[in-house]
């Protein structure tokens, strides 16, 4: 497993900034030139405690009001080095570690470019001679970068996030660990438009439609952490106790009646959005005494994504082929099966219905 594997995203520090600044951003949108104190360097630890930050950090990302790239070493610190897994236990809690990463943002200027002289780009390192600080630096930079994308619904080219990263020598690297964390942390995907790797759409993953923007917790996406549940569920045979979910979170970082700085108070968030969203089913286990309760796939989950997109995206994060899920992997192929069967019917009795109705 190389480091930079391991190295997946880095924390920032906290910022005074109201939430009320990412609005103003997108509406002033005015770009500043500035130029990067050559000096400034990125600070690392890593053992980074996935914990450490969650109770001191707010919700608010402070979009400032003139964007550009920070990387003080105030600015940047590694989170810890999860491995990722060669099991399917592994894949659940490596995802758990990956999406436990405490984000909030820089000082000001943290969700924008800066405009690079081209006589300088020939000086800069290769991916190679990149400290990891540097590294972590420009990962930080480019998924604040693609996070205030998100935001705006604009495309991402690979011209912009040159202008993040610096160096086409370090783009692959950078492009790749950057990309991870938007998938991991915030549940969203980079989606090629043109096959050419030039253009990309900013979507959520797994074709799920809820990002959580519009929820009361406001400032990040939110799909990462229904994913991760929704992949917890399907990984233990579709239906998990309460307290296993909060188990996993607890982990994390994430406490029930605690604020975080990217999902608010969890307890809130997956019983007001995620369960009446319906992409979860909550439910009294029958009989129980004392009481308890259980999380199944909503409707609105089975309908969006599907067990199989589930599980490739498992097997894509620990770099594993799908069939290594065993079990799992034959529940997600009856599951496709199902699936078809039920468009083909649906297709045919829609067909039918109007050479009826045409015979009339």
């Amino acid at each position: 497993m190389s480091r930079s594997r391991k190295r997946r995203c880095t924390v920032l520090e906290d910022d005074p900034e109201t939430q009320s600044d990412i609005q103003q951003l997108i509406e002033s949108r005015v770009p500043v030139d500035v130029e990067e104190d050559s000096s400034s360097s990125s600070t690392c630890s890593s053992s980074f405690p996935l914990s450490t930050c969650s109770s001191s950090l707010t919700p608010s990302t402070s979009f400032s009001h003139s964007p550009v790239v920070s990387s003080s070493s105030e600015d940047f610190a590694v989170a810890g080095s999860p491995v990722l897994p060669e099991s399917t236990q592994g894949a659940c809690s490596s995802f758990s570690t990956l999406a436990s990463t405490p984000w909030s943002s820089p000082d000001e200027g943290s969700f924008s470019q800066s405009r690079e002289d081209p006589s300088t780009s020939q000086l800069l390192p290769s991916a190679e001679g990149l400290s990891s600080f540097e590294k972590d630096a420009m990962v930080t930079n480019l998924v604040n970068f693609l996070l205030f994308k998100y935001y705006m619904k604009e495309l991402v080219s690979k011209a912009e996030i040159l202008n993040i990263i610096k160096s086409c020598n370090c783009y692959s690297q950078v492009f790749s660990e950057a990309s991870e964390c938007m998938q991991l942390i915030f549940g969203i995907d980079l989606r090629d438009v043109d096959n050419l790797g030039h253009t990309y759409d900013l979507v959520t993953c797994l074709g799920i439609s809820y990002d959580g923007m519009s929820s009361k917790v406001q400032g990040f996406p939110k799909t990462g952490l229904l994913i991760l549940i929704l992949s917890i569920i399907f990984l233990q045979d579709d239906s998990v106790p309460e307290e296993d979910i909060w188990q996993t979170l607890n982990v994390m970082g994430i406490w029930a009646g605690m604020e975080h700085f990217i999902y608010g108070e969890p307890r809130r968030l997956i019983l007001e959005d995620f369960v009446q969203e319906q992409y979860l089913v909550y439910w009294q286990v029958p009989n129980s005494e004392p009481a308890r309760y259980e999380f199944v796939w909503g409707p609105r989950a089975h309908a969006e994504t599907s067990k199989m997109k589930v599980l490739k995206f498992l097997a894509s994060i620990s770099k594993a082929d799908p069939r290594s899920f065993g079990e799992r992997y034959e529940e997600a192929l009856r599951d496709e099966d199902q699936r078809a069967l039920s468009t083909f019917m649906a297709t045919t009795l829609a067909d039918a219905s109007s050479s009826a109705s045409g015979g009339f």
